[in-house]
C-alpha cells in the first residue's frame, strides 16, 4: 500500500516510532521514554506549534494573531494589493515585500500592455521599500526558495502554492487582503490549526519523482478532507532519503490537498541547500519534540510509490500510469463522465481517439513552474531524453526552468543541450502553462504536465468558443519517457538507462545585476508609474440594516474552483482593472451571471446616490410591497440590494482574491454554500465585505433568479449571531418563506470589515 491514513491521532516517539492514540498509549509512551506526557503537552511538540508560537502576538495559542517575516506577490496580484493598501493609508512596506513578475510576463495579452503593471511594481518597490524581480528571472516560489526562505521563518504569499516547508519555513498562500493587513501592521488571525503528520519511510524507486509522491498523497486525502485547513508536518526515516529538490517538489503540491501550510524536519541536505545559495545563516535544525502528538497520520511508503497520473479535471483524480494503461477503456470512460459535470455538457469531450493500437497517445508535454521547473527534475528529464527525438509529428515538449540561475546551470552542465537536441523547446521562467497563458494545446488535444493544476480550461482552452483541451499531471521523468516514445504514455520506471547525479552551483550574479532591492529603504520622492489599465477600486457601501439579494447563479458541482469563479489565462491582462476584470466573472461557468448581477446592482447604485431604487429596477417596488406586509419598518433607505450565488463547495484552488472581489464589484453581498473549499476563499469573501453564509445540505428553499430578504442582518453581525433567518420572496404569491442561514465563526475584526463593507473601508484614512 502506497498511502495509509490513520483513523486516529498518533504519537511520534523520537522522530521515528508511531503509537496510535488509544487507551494504552500513555503506558506505551512511558515504557519507551520513561516520561508521562499528556496529549495536550505532546501536541505542543510539533514543529508547526513552535513556529506559530514564535510568530503569534495574541498570547493565546488557540486564537492566533500571526505576524509574518516576509511577503511575496506576483504580477496578477501585487497591483490590487498595493492599490488596496494605498487606499488604506500605506506609507511604506513594514516588512520585506518581494514583487515578482512571472504571471503577466508576456508584455501584451488581450490588447493590454502588461509591462505597465511591471513598471507600477518597480516604482512601488522604490517608493515603499520593497524588492522587484523583473520578468523571466524567476517564478515566485523559486525566488522565495533561493533568496527568502529561512529555518523557523514564516512567509505569506498571494499565491496558493506559497509552500516552503521543505526548507523549514512555514508559508501560506492567501488572498491579497491578508497581505494588505500585514502591510498595515495588522495580523493574520486564525484558530490554532490541527497538525497532521506525514510519516515517510523507505526510498523512492528509480524513475519515481516528487510529483508521483505528491499525487499519491493528494489522491488519498483530498476527497475526504483529511488535512483540510490543517498543517501537514513531514517526518519519519524516509525524509533523509529525499534530496532537497525532491522534498520541495512534494511540498509545493501540498496546496492541492487543501491544507493550510506545511513544514518538514530538516537535516544536512537542507543545510547544504542554504550553503549552496550563500545563505548558510538561514538554516535551522527543525525536529518534533521527543514525544509529539498529531491529529492524524498519513503513512507514506516511498518504496511503494509508482509513477502517477492525475487525469482531468483535478489533481486528486489519480491513478498509477500502469493502472491507466491496463484499464484504458474503463478509466477514460470515467473521465468522460466526470467531464460532463465539469464542462456542463457545453462541448463534446472524448478521449477514446487518443488510444492508438491499444496505447494512450498524448499531444503535448510541459515541464514547468514552481513544481516541475526545478534543477533535478530537468536534469532527470534530460538523461531520459538523451539520444531520443520527439519527432516531427504533432507532439511537442516545452521545458521552463524555474529561475534564471537554474537555467544557467543547465546550460553549463549540458542538460539544456541534451533537451534541445531532442526537438524540445526551453523557455524562460514563466507560470503561464500553469494558468492558461502559455502553450495552450489545440482543440481536443491532451497535455501532460509537471505543473500544479489541471482544472477545466486551466491550460488555456476556451469553452465559450467551443474549444476544449485537457491536462493530466505527471512527473517530469515520466513526461520525458513519454516524449522519448513520441507521445505514447510511458512511466519513467520503464527507462533502463542511467540517471545521473548532478551537483548544483547557484550563481547569484543574475539577481545582483537585475533585481531591484531597496534593502528596506523607502523613497517617498518616487512617483508611481501608472498605466491606463490600472484603476482604483470603486466605492463600496457599508452593510445596510436589511438586504434584498437576488440569486444570480446556482452551481451544483461538487466543488467550484476559483478558476471557474474568475477564469485565469486571458483575463490576466485585466487584473489591475477591477471593473474590466469583473466582466469575466463566472464567464466559463455561467455566462449569464454578469448581466444578472449588474441588473440588481442598479438598484443599489441608485440607493447609494440618494435616489429611489424602484426607478432603477422594476422589481424593487413589488418586492418591497410584499416585504413590508411582514416587516413594516423595511424601506429603501435601510435595505440594500445586491446579488448572491449558491455553490455547493466554492473556492478550491488559487488564492486569488479576485474570485471574491469581482463579485463584490458587481454588487455581490454574499455567497451561500454548503461548505467552503478553503479557508483562503472564505477569508477573501469576508475581506471584501461579503457574507459567507452556510446552508445545510438538502433541498434548497430557493432557486436561481429568486429574491431573498434578510432582515436585521447588520444587527446579526454586530451582536455575533450565528443563525440568521432569511426569506424567499414571491411577488406572484405575495408571500415569504423562512429558512435559516449561518455565518460560522467570525473574529471581531472580520465582523467590523463586513459591517464597514470591505477591508478598504475598514482601514481607510480620512
Amino acid at each position: 500500500m502506497m498511502i495509509k491514513l490513520w483513523d486516529s491521532g498518533a504519537y511520534l516517539i523520537r522522530g521515528e516510532e508511531l503509537i496510535a492514540d488509544g487507551a494504552d498509549a500513555a503506558v506505551q509512551i512511558k515504557n519507551k521514554t520513561g516520561k508521562e506526557v499528556s496529549r495536550d503537552e505532546a501536541a505542543q511538540g510539533t514543529m508547526a506549534y513552535h513556529i506559530l508560537k514564535e510568530h503569534n502576538t495574541s498570547g493565546n495559542m488557540q486564537k492566533l494573531k500571526i505576524r509574518f517575516d516576509k511577503l511575496t506577490s506576483h504580477d496578477i496580484t501585487f497591483v490590487g494589493i498595493i492599490q488596496t493598501a494605498r487606499a488604506s493609508g500605506l506609507t511604506r512596506f513594514p516588512i520585506p515585500y518581494v514583487l515578482t513578475n512571472c504571471h503577466n510576463s508576456l508584455c501584451a495579452v488581450g490588447g493590454t500592455i502588461n509591462e505597465d503593471d511591471h513598471m507600477f511594481g518597480l516604482t512601488c518597490a522604490k517608493k515603499y521599500g520593497g524588492v522587484y524581480v523583473p520578468p523571466h528571472q524567476a517564478v515566485i516560489h523559486q525566488y522565495a526558495r533561493e533568496m527568502l526562505a529561512g529555518g523557523g521563518r514564516m512567509i505569506l504569499g498571494s499565491d496558493s502554492h506559497t509552500r516552503y516547508g521543505a526548507l523549514g519555513t512555514m508559508a501560506m498562500g492567501e488572498g491579497g487582503p491578508e497581505l494588505v493587513k500585514q502591510l498595515l501592521s495588522q495580523t493574520y488571525d486564525i484558530n490554532m490549526p490541527g497538525v497532521v503528520g506525514v510519516y515517510l519511510k523507505g526510498a523512492p524507486a528509480r524513475g519515481v519523482g516528487p510529483q508521483d509522491v505528491a499525487l499519491a498523497i493528494i489522491g488519498a486525502v483530498f476527497h475526504n478532507g483529511y488535512v483540510k485547513n490543517k498543517v501537514m508536518e513531514f517526518i519519519g526515516p524516509g525524509v533523509k532519503n529525499l534530496s532537497a529538490d525532491f522534498r520541495i517538489g512534494v511540498d509545493v503540491m501540498t496546496t492541492e490537498t487543501t491544507c493550510l501550510s506545511s513544514i518538514w524536519t530538516t537535516d544536512d541536505k537542507i543545510r547544504e541547500f542554504y550553503d549552496i545559495h550563500g545563505r548558510s545563516e538561514e538554516y535551522a535544525q527543525l525536529d518534533p519534540d521527543e514525544v509529539t502528538y498529531y491529529d492524524g497520520m498519513i503513512e507514506v511508503d516511498l518504496s511503494a510509490i509508482k509513477p502517477m497520473i492525475a487525469m482531468p479535471f483535478h489533481p486528486s483524480n489519480t491513478y498509477t500510469i500502469e493502472e491507466l494503461n491496463a484499464n484504458l477503456s474503463d478509466i477514460l470512460h470515467d473521465v468522460e463522465e466526470r467531464a460532463k459535470v465539469s464542462l456542463d455538457g457545453a462541448v463534446p469531450y472524448s478521449l477514446q481517439d487518443k488510444v492508438v493500437n491499444g496505447r494512450f497517445m498524448v499531444d503535448q508535454g510541459i515541464i514547468a513552474g514552481c513544481a516541475g521547473g526545478g534543477f533535478e527534475n530537468i536534469c532527470a528529464a534530460a538523461d531520459i531524453l538523451k539520444g531520443s527525438y520527439i519527432g516531427a509529428d504533432g507532439f511537442t515538449l516545452s521545458v521552463y526552468p524555474a529561475s534564471m540561475p537554474v537555467y544557467m546551470e543547465l546550460i553549463k552542465n549540458g542538460c539544456a543541450v541534451a533537451i534541445l537536441e531532442t526537438g524540445a523547446v526551453m523557455k524562460t521562467a514563466f507560470c503561464g502553462p500553469c494558468f492558461g497563458a502559455g502553450d495552450t494545446p489545440a482543440n481536443n488535444a491532451f497535455s501532460i504536465r509537471h505543473s500544479t493544476r489541471n482544472f477545466p480550461n486551466r491550460e488555456g482552452s476556451k469553452l465559450q468558443n467551443g474549444q476544449i483541451s485537457s491536462v493530466a499531471l505527471m512527473d517530469a521523468r515520466s513526461i520525458a519517457a513519454t516524449a522519448a516514445n513520441k507521445g505514447m504514455l510511458t512511466p519513467a520506471t520503464e527507462f533502463d538507462g542511467q540517471l545521473g547525479t548532478y551537483q548544483y552551483h547557484f550563481d547569484a550574479n543574475i539577481y545582483a545585476n537585475r533585481v531591484f532591492d531597496s534593502h528596506g529603504e523607502a523613497d517617498e520622492s518616487v512617483e508611481i508609474q501608472f498605466g491606463p489599465n490600472i484603476k482604483d477600486w470603486p466605492a463600496m457601501g457599508a452593510l445596510p440594516e436589511n438586504l434584498v439579494l437576488r440569486v444570480v447563479s446556482e452551481i451544483h458541482d461538487p466543488v467550484t474552483t476559483t478558476d471557474e469563479l474568475i477564469p485565469s489565462g486571458e483575463t490576466s491582462s485585466y487584473r489591475s482593472n477591477p471593473l474590466g476584470l469583473a466582466e469575466f466573472t463566472l464567464s466559463r461557468k455561467d455566462p449569464e451571471y454578469v448581466g444578472r448581477a449588474k441588473e440588481i446592482q442598479k438598484a443599489e447604485k441608485a440607493r447609494m446616490a440618494g435616489e429611489h431604487p424602484c426607478q432603477a429596477h422594476p422589481d424593487v417596488k413589488p418586492l418591497m410591497n410584499v416585504i413590508k406586509k411582514t416587516f413594516g419598518g423595511a424601506s429603501h433607505e435601510n435595505t440594500g440590494f445586491g446579488s448572491t450565488i449558491f455553490a455547493v463547495k466554492p473556492g478550491d484552488g488559487s488564492a486569488r482574491e479576485q474570485a471574491a472581489s469581482c463579485q463584490k464589484v458587481l454588487g455581490g453581498w454574499a455567497n451561500i454554500a454548503n461548505e467552503y473549499a478553503t479557508k483562503r476563499y472564505r477569508s477573501n469573501l469576508i475581506n471584501w465585505g461579503m457574507l459567507p453564509f452556510i446552508i445545510e445540505e438538502g433541498a434548497l428553499p430557493f432557486k436561481n433568479l429568486d429574491y431573498l430578504f434578510i432582515p436585521d442582518i447588520r444587527e446579526a453581525v454586530e451582536k455575533k449571531r450565528d443563525a440568521v433567518t432569511a426569506y424567499t420572496v414571491s411577488v406572484a404569491e405575495e408571500s415569504m418563506q423562512a429558512f435559516t442561514l449561518t455565518l460560522g465563526e467570525l473574529t471581531d475584526e472580520e465582523r467590523q470589515i463586513i459591517l464597514k463593507g470591505c477591508l478598504i473601508n475598514y482601514n481607510r484614512v480620512g
